[in-house]
């Protein structure tokens, strides 16, 4: 495992314990729901619909918080994703879990 993905895991377990309105508010602070909604398609994907496609992946959070990190295109179709490269290990974590865990 390297040292980011131990890094991203161990955010990620400290990140379940917090609570649901505080992830929001860290999604509306980054700007992430600008383009993406809990339960409704923007931009981007909803959050649910992406923790429906990486459910059942053991390593679901740590792939979310690569894919946030580096940004892309083409997994959900032509519009890309920005990186976001400068977000805090500890936020990217959190995110990422949260979303995985179907922002709730």
């Amino acid at each position: 495992m390297s040292r980011l993905s131990a890094t991203i895991a161990a955010l990620c377990l400290a990140a379940a314990a917090a609570p649901a309105s505080a992830n929001l508010a860290l999604a509306q602070k980054h700007a992430c729901t600008a383009c993406h909604a809990v339960d409704k398609k923007i931009v981007g994907p909803s959050y649910a619909d992406v923790a429906k496609k990486y459910a059942g992946q053991k390593d679901a959070t740590a792939a979310l918080a690569a894919s946030i990190k580096a940004g892309g295109a083409g997994k959900w179709g032509p519009v890309p994703m920005p990186a976001q490269a400068a977000l805090s290990d500890a936020d990217l974590g959190t995110l990422a879990a949260w979303i995985a865990g179907g922002a709730k």
